[in-house]
């Protein structure tokens, strides 16, 4: 069984160094997409929410229907359905509205960040792991090679910790990404969150208190 064991270890660690590159290479990958795609949407969702100020600071509110015809932006579409909403039933439901097409957009924006939060946290552990398969593997070489000496050992243990700096080489930037990243969701959401103050305002201002939109 031991011997066994030692066999798998001898090329083992291997594999889950090339694992690690595989998974270096991925996570880089997403951040990069993550990283375009959430920041032009936080740019949008800055300026929209500058522009929602200055809207209630100048009683706009009707601004709410330019938001609506955005529909390249979370906060664009959810006005976009919430004024149809409303124009065909009023007030009746607008707030459970506002909260289930926010449940549907923040996945959206969430994309791939379970899987760089799940990097993160195991990659160092994935890196141990083919380390101590690359010292077992040293120490076996060792035992059986009557020539071996502390040379050989200290070599097999240096190329063994290579597993772990590759873990944590890939473990440190999805961390960063990740935290990053839903920062940005955060900051996008509380757009969508303003929005529909606005959108409230503007339902009230049209005299619907009490139901359906008056035509």
């Amino acid at each position: 069984m031991t011997e066994r064991i030692f066999a798998i270890a001898h090329f083992a660690d291997q594999v889950v160094l090339y694992l690690l590159l595989m998974l270096t290479a991925l996570a880089l990958y997403l951040i990069i997409q993550r990283f375009l795609i959430l920041n032009k949407a936080s740019t949008q969702s800055r300026k929209i929410k500058v522009d929602i100020e200055q809207a209630l600071i100048q009683s706009r509110y009707e601004y709410v229907e330019t938001l609506a015809q955005d529909l390249k932006t979370p906060v664009g579409r959810i006005c976009a359905v919430a004024l149809r909403h409303f124009q065909a039933k009023g007030v009746i439901g607008l707030e459970e509205l506002f909260r289930s097409m926010t449940m549907l957009e923040k996945p959206r924006l969430e994309k791939s960040l379970g899987f760089l939060a799940t990097v993160g946290s195991n990659a160092p552990y994935i890196g141990l792991f083919g380390t101590v398969l690359g010292i077992m593997k040293s120490f076996h070489d060792l035992g059986q090679s009557s020539g071996a000496g502390q040379n050989t050992v200290m070599a097999g243990i240096s190329a063994a910790l290579i597993a772990t700096a590759a873990g944590l080489l890939v473990a440190i930037p999805s961390v960063l990404a990740y935290n990053y990243f839903q920062r940005q969701v955060k900051g996008i959401m509380s757009g969508v969150d303003t929005a529909q103050e606005l959108f409230m305002i503007y339902a009230k201002s049209k005299g619907t208190n009490h139901g359906i939109a008056s035509s």
